[in-house]
């Protein structure tokens, strides 16, 4: 049985633990609640652009713009997106295994390119080829963060280094609820619902197509990256709060049941010294 130093040695570094975890929550809370509103306050324009981009897809092609272009053979580029640091509990092991299901269901010649240093480092173990690494964008991502990104890939598939580029992120759904998806970025699909958009998908470009489309797509390729970037920020500090909540609840039961150990043989030790008095005054 340990000693009464050692078990308070245990409790005290349960109690540091519990400060600095429960520390870690507030300020997860604190970050997710920012997060969370870029996000939502996101999600209506990414949406809208999403499905516009879609409707003209349906009636223009790639004479109009490359990056329209549907090709049947090529590489496949996966854009990861997972955070710098760990203590997130499940979120980023959960991305990864999507991920590895994905590459494993679609065999075929790919690449990735990483942001965030724990896909990086998890596609360098399974020695998936890397294209390029981007660091994470910080607490608070800006669209201007993601314009290198959005202009390698544009560039990579307008050279026809690949034939089809596609997101994995964590979206965010609530606080206790993160998904990993897979979404298509490039090229640009006609929309699978024929009874949204513009009716009888007309449309009247002014000047033309492709000088709209010129300078419409490149913002559109930004727009859904930076969009997936918030959802993976928000998703981090969701999952970050839960998992410092669950750990400072479990520090907290370990210093109860260290205290009742400590408890425990603290009285045993105060009995035995009462009976070796008792027994050293009877052999007297």
């Amino acid at each position: 049985m340990a000693s009464q130093r050692d078990i308070r040695r245990r409790i005290t570094a349960a109690r540091n633990i519990k400060q600095i975890t429960r520390a870690m929550q507030f300020v997860a809370a604190s970050k997710l609640r920012r997060a969370q509103e870029s996000t939502l306050a996101a999600r209506p324009y990414a949406d809208k652009i999403d499905e516009v981009l879609a409707d003209i897809a349906a009636v223009l092609g790639a004479e109009d713009h490359p990056l329209l272009a549907q090709r049947t053979e090529g590489k496949r580029l996966i854009v990861l997106i997972t955070s710098d640091r760990g203590l997130a509990g499940p979120l980023n092991t959960n991305t990864i295994r999507f991920t590895a299901r994905v590459i494993t269901e679609h065999q075929g010649d790919l690449a990735v390119v990483t942001v965030g240093r724990k896909g990086r480092d998890a596609m360098r173990r399974a020695r998936v080829p890397i294209e390029a690494h981007f660091a994470g964008f910080g607490d608070r991502p800006t669209f201007a963060d993601v314009l290198p990104l959005a202009r390698l890939l544009t560039d990579d598939f307008l050279s026809g280094d690949y034939a089809q580029i596609e997101l994995v992120y964590s979206r965010f759904i609530s606080t206790l609820s993160q998904k990993p998806v897979l979404d298509d970025l490039l090229p640009i699909t006609p929309s699978a619902d024929t009874d949204q958009g513009i009716p009888g998908r007309q449309f009247l470009f002014e000047p033309q197509p492709a000088a709209v489309l010129e300078q419409l797509l490149p913002r559109y390729v930004a727009t859904r990256l930076y969009q997936a970037v918030l959802e993976a920020k928000a998703s981090e500090e969701s999952s970050r709060m839960v998992a410092m909540k669950n750990a400072t609840e479990n520090a907290e039961e370990l210093i109860e049941d260290l205290t009742l150990a400590y408890n425990k043989v603290r009285q045993a030790n105060i009995t035995r010294e009462m009976i070796e008095i008792a027994s050293g005054a009877r052999a007297r």
